[in-house]
């Protein structure tokens, strides 16, 4: 019995010895992630569609526009996927973009490594960051891991790779141009982690949005965090709205707001909608977590709606509410320029930018994120204090940081209306969804 025990025992130093490492990776990913990258403090986020960008659909074509997203303002670019596209059991003429045939190259419709890596520099060169979007959930039908390491993949009982099916949700999803990744495999982890070094370390990106991230262990993307910040300091962008795995990201989705801004829009919410998501919060987050705060982006537009189907006139507002309230805004490419149609997915479908027409819209809001610290991204921004304004039409709200402060008061409805502040009986006014935005001059 002496002999088990000191063999248990030995066996119990030895597992402990071999998860300190991945203990340690956890806490060292915990730890940036509530730090946070210091350029991203202030920052904004926007999309980049490279497909629909441009009529020649290149990096090297949307590398052109460069200069004037950062005048607008820009600050990180979120590049859709750049990976070449599997090509069995593709969807449309094209195929998705999240369908990646090989993780380390890049699709020659869009050009080559060096191209990538231009883009790259000149956005460095700019005072840009650019992060990647990064499929790990699943793979293409024909990447080569299906064949070199299929014991990275889902089996159905015949030992067959299989499409992703979702079963949770109110309808079933079969997403028939992937296959699934098994999380539970060692060898995996090792492979995706190298993979996404990879570009970190041979491209210079600075970081990445990760696809479906709750579909894989957080423990992943904790060690990786780990060992991509060894390379250089990330930013890490997570889809999905879990608040734990902030202690592997930077940012989560804020689907929250999304849904307000839409049925406000649509006249079925007022200000009481958003005044109890601020005073009594359905989710609660980490202090430092940052929060993305948009009106669009690429699954939003292509496949429930464009702008002009889901604000019409209320736009402006909503992007303004998108811009000040806690978390970081995003610019779907294609906003500043108006569209209003739902862009096609699996095909070419150019933006028609029509001279930019909210360009200048655009530039006001991120100038003044910029400018003061009470918009500033989680702990480094200033708290909401929402503010009574005897009218359920009018949302108003004030952040204050450091001395900064800025005061915000929107319309949400379609026809004039009044309002009063605390502390004053004077009535203000402000037109069918019009806003008003009171920060000190720069």
């Amino acid at each position: 019995m002496r002999h088990a025990a000191r063999s248990l025992s030995i066996l119990g130093f030895a597992l402990c010895a071999a998860l300190a490492p991945l203990h340690a990776s956890a806490q060292q990913a915990q730890a940036a992630a509530a730090e946070h990258v210091a350029w991203s403090r202030n920052a904004n986020i926007y999309e980049v569609n490279i497909r629909q960008y441009t009529k020649e659909g290149t990096i090297n074509a949307f590398a052109a526009h460069l200069p004037r997203l950062r005048k607008m303002g820009v600050d990180i670019l979120w590049l859709m996927p750049v990976q070449p596209i599997g090509e069995k059991n593709r969807k449309g003429p094209l195929g998705s973009y999240y369908a990646v045939r090989d993780y380390t190259a890049v699709n020659p419709e869009f050009g080559t490594m060096d191209d990538f890596k231009r883009l790259v520099k000149q956005a460095h060169g700019l005072g840009m960051y650019v992060i990647l979007d990064w499929v790990a959930n699943h793979t293409a039908f024909d990447n080569p891991w299906t064949v070199e390491h299929k014991d990275w993949y889902l089996k159905n009982d015949k030992g067959e790779i299989y499409p992703v099916t979702y079963t949770e949700g109110a309808e079933p999803e079969y997403w028939t141009d992937v296959t699934g990744l098994d999380w539970k495999q060692p060898g995996l982890w090792k492979g995706m982690s190298e993979a996404m070094a990879f570009w970190v370390r041979e491209t210079g990106i600075d970081g990445f949005r990760a696809d479906v991230a709750a579909k894989v262990p957080t423990a992943f993307w904790e060690q990786t965090r780990a060992a991509l910040d060894k390379i250089k300091p990330v930013f890490m962008l997570a889809e999905a709205w879990q608040p734990e795995l902030h202690s592997a990201f930077d940012m989560s989705y804020g689907w929250d707001t999304l849904g307000i801004f839409k049925d406000i829009a649509k006249g079925k919410s007022d200000a009481r909608a958003l005044r109890a998501f601020l005073e009594q919060p359905p989710v609660a987050y980490p202090a430092h977590a940052y929060r993305m705060r948009f009106t669009s982006n690429h699954d939003e537009n292509s496949w429930h709606g464009s702008d002009a189907e889901h604000y019409g006139p209320a736009f402006k507002a909503m992007a303004v509410l998108a811009a000040t309230l806690p978390g970081m805004p995003l610019i779907y490419g294609g906003q500043e320029g108006g569209f209003d149609k739902r862009l096609e997915f699996f095909k070419k479908d150019p933006i028609e930018w029509k001279n930019y027409p909210y360009a200048s819209f655009y530039a006001g809001l991120l100038k003044l994120k910029h400018d003061n610290r009470a918009l500033w991204n989680g702990q480094y921004g200033g708290p909401v204090t929402v503010l009574e304004t005897g009218n359920d039409k009018v949302f108003a709200f004030r952040r204050e940081k450091e001395g900064n402060v800025v005061a915000v008061a929107v319309n949400l409805t379609g026809a004039p209306q009044q309002y009063t502040l605390p502390g004053s009986t004077a009535k203000r006014s402000l037109k069918a969804w019009d806003y008003r935005i009171d920060a000190p001059k720069k």
